[in-house]
């Protein structure tokens, strides 16, 4: 059974690319064949990795989804050799989501033998709200056997808490925790040392094996690298995944 990742979230700027690369850099270096498509047509942050071989896809037109596009999209799918990571972008989580439920994609690709899984990326700061009602609306719209649920935390903008509770705490989790098969905390990284290599290393899109590889930096920098790898894919090995 392969595994389709759909990274989905309708607030920009959160965190999406950096949570399918992460995956992706993860599920290659556990062995996975993999095929990554980046449909994002703002920012197509996810394509920029050459070293994970995505595929770009404009899958809107105007505000709408281009239906002859998506249907390539599933094709690619369909033609995958192993798993598949699908980043998208903010303008497209409406139409996107509404366009996988009303053609019945998860029954489609149940059919095929594939399993699938959306992340969502949940942030601190004057985002969280907005991510929070994000996540509860993608519950909302997909059945329980529809799809499997994957929350990424990430604290870059500020605490992910609502006055005092964190979000395991906050009522949309709650009422929706028997969905969420795996939580992923991106680590709160101290700016000045951690913070910076790991900014620099995302804003080159160079994968953790290119920057561990790369003498130009640092004999800490790639030490400090290597201690965040470790903590994403620690925490992937616990989640549903592989």
């Amino acid at each position: 059974m392969a595994k389709i990742h759909m990274l989905l979230q309708g607030k920009g700027g959160v965190g999406k690319s950096v949570a399918a690369a992460f995956l992706a850099q993860y599920k290659l270096e556990r062995g996975h064949a993999l095929t990554c498509i980046d449909t994002d047509p703002v920012n197509a942050t996810f394509n920029g990795y050459k070293a994970l071989d995505v595929q770009l896809l404009q899958i809107m037109e105007g505000d709408e989804i281009n239906p002859r596009s998506f249907d390539t999209l599933i094709e690619m799918i369909a033609a995958a050799q192993g798993d598949v990571v699908i980043d998208n972008g903010a303008s497209a989580f409406v139409p996107l989501s509404h366009f996988v439920i009303s053609n019945q994609v998860p029954a489609l690709l149940g059919g095929m033998g594939h399993q699938l899984i959306i992340h969502t990326v949940v942030t601190g700061g004057q985002a969280l709200l907005d991510t929070v009602s994000g996540f509860a609306q993608l519950l909302g719209q997909f059945r329980e056997d529809e799809a499997q649920f994957i929350v990424w935390l990430n604290p870059f903008w500020g605490p992910i808490e609502q006055e005092g509770k964190p979000f395991e705490q906050m009522r949309a989790y709650s009422a929706h925790k028997e969905r969420v098969s795996a939580i992923v905390h991106l680590p709160d990284l101290k700016k000045e040392t951690y913070g910076r290599d790991l900014a620099e290393m995302l804003q080159t899109r160079l994968t953790f094996d290119e920057a561990l590889a790369r003498e130009t930096l640092t004999i800490m920098t790639r030490q400090r690298l290597k201690i965040v790898k470790g903590q994403v894919f620690g925490q992937l090995d616990k989640a549903a995944v592989l």
